[in-house]
């Protein structure tokens, strides 16, 4: 029997989906809002701006390798011992047609890829495989698919990274180091001419893969009161004011106990433009929201398209709200989820486009590999299995300004993500 939170929790994601299905099944997604609903998100994502069936590569064209890379055979694909890639340059389809022959990669890839792909089995004697082409902070990423076979290649001297290979009777999935996983998903406050990466905090998210299936998001009040890792105490949003997003990470492990790979970190005017870019944000509001820092925009309960506007004011919206700072990061919660609906619907092929537009705009630590294999895995992971939390705690005041302390509800929420999952 399915618990009553869980079956809540499947009913809403359906309702996402339907909400989130796009017309004429145009695949387009906003990109991992992991930062305040967008901010990862991929950073949680994946997303395709010009609304067509095969996501857009760095240069714009549909499935397009990058400008000037040299690419195979008759219409920019390869063939060898069956094996077709279209889209991808010269030395990514050698790589993929290499894959398929059972050739050692040696090199050509990381060690969880190449040990999962030592249990490989004879493949299908013809594979037609389509590439789509990206950048992640200035590094080529690819995603390779051949009918349900993705394949996660990073450039410039490409080499497999990880994927799921069900043709070749590779039983699971390869998405990096085993186990779950953890990203700092933040939204910066800075304001036109402030430094994306040393302002205020004004969304912390945690977004967490169990590496079977299941995830969490679990949202940090900005209010908390905690051990700074730049020293002394004070509010948990402070820390990117004095250290940077190093900081901030190194700041929610120590409150939290998680070993957070890295951070994503989005400011408001590219988190609207990521989503007006990709055509706004379906979502499910659970109830009417009166945005009263956004001149009262009302943002109406009920499966809806939000703008990049009417997104961001959802998610910073406290005053109106009964449960104020906690609501709010409820809300970003929610809007990350909705992100990852549509990310889902658009499948792996997006991710590179969208790791391009995220790159555009945003910040990261995390390397190619890492984000790669992180935002593919959320393509795995079952509606039933991804929870929602907020830390909270009790209000009270330290040098003069209202604060949150942590109590131990919160602290049994930490332990209960320890691995990867909320319930």
């Amino acid at each position: 029997m399915i618990s009553p939170s869980r079956a809540a929790r499947a009913a809403r994601a359906a309702c996402a989906v339907r909400a989130a299905r796009p017309a004429r099944r145009q695949r387009r997604a906003p990109v991992a809002v992991l930062a305040a609903a967008c901010v990862v998100g991929a950073a949680l994502g994946a997303c395709t701006s010009n609304g067509s069936d095969s996501p857009s590569g760095p240069t714009g064209t549909a499935g397009s390798a990058p400008a000037g890379a040299p690419t195979s055979g008759a219409g920019g694909g390869s063939s060898a011992s069956g094996v077709t890639v279209t889209g991808a340059p010269a030395e990514l389809s050698a790589l993929v047609t290499r894959l398929y022959a059972g050739s050692d990669l040696g090199g050509s890839a990381s060690r969880s890829a190449a040990a999962a792909l030592k249990t490989r089995t004879a493949g299908p004697a013809t594979v037609a495989a389509t590439a789509s082409v990206g950048s992640w902070m200035g590094t080529p990423v690819a995603v390779v698919t051949a009918a349900d076979d993705v394949t996660l290649a990073v450039g410039p001297t490409w080499r497999v990274v990880g994927g799921w290979w069900p043709s070749l009777g590779v039983s699971q999935p390869s998405l990096g180091a085993g186990g779950p996983r953890w990203v700092l998903a933040i939204g910066s406050d800075a304001r036109k001419g402030q430094p994306l990466e040393r302002t205020r905090a004004d969304v912390l998210q945690v977004v967490g893969v169990d590496g079977r299936g299941g995830g969490g998001v679990m949202g940090l009040a900005r209010d908390l009161w905690v051990p700074l890792s730049t020293g002394g105490k004070g509010k948990i949003n402070a820390a990117m004011v004095f250290g940077g997003p190093q900081a901030q990470v190194a700041t929610v492990k120590a409150v939290t106990g998680l070993p957070l790979e890295g951070y994503v970190v989005l400011g408001f005017s590219g988190f609207k433009k990521i989503v007006d870019d990709q055509g706004g944000l379906p979502i499910v509001i659970p109830k009417t929201v009166v945005a009263s820092h956004a001149k009262n925009l009302v943002i109406k309960a009920g499966p809806q398209t939000l703008s990049g506007a009417e997104a961001l004011a959802y998610a910073r919206e406290r005053k109106t709200l009964p449960d104020g700072d906690f609501g709010r990061s409820r809300h970003q919660g929610e809007v990350i989820l909705a992100a990852a609906v549509k990310a889902k619907l658009a499948g792996p092929a997006a991710i590179p486009s969208a790791l391009t537009s995220f790159s555009e705009v945003g910040r990261s630590n995390l390397s190619a590999e890492q984000i790669l294999t992180f935002t593919a895995g959320l393509h795995t992971l079952s509606p039933l299995q991804v929870g929602r939390g907020v830390a909270k705690g009790s209000f009270g005041t330290a040098a003069g300004q209202s604060i949150v302390v942590l109590g131990a509800e919160s602290r049994a929420l930490f332990a209960s993500f320890r691995d990867g999952n909320l319930p």
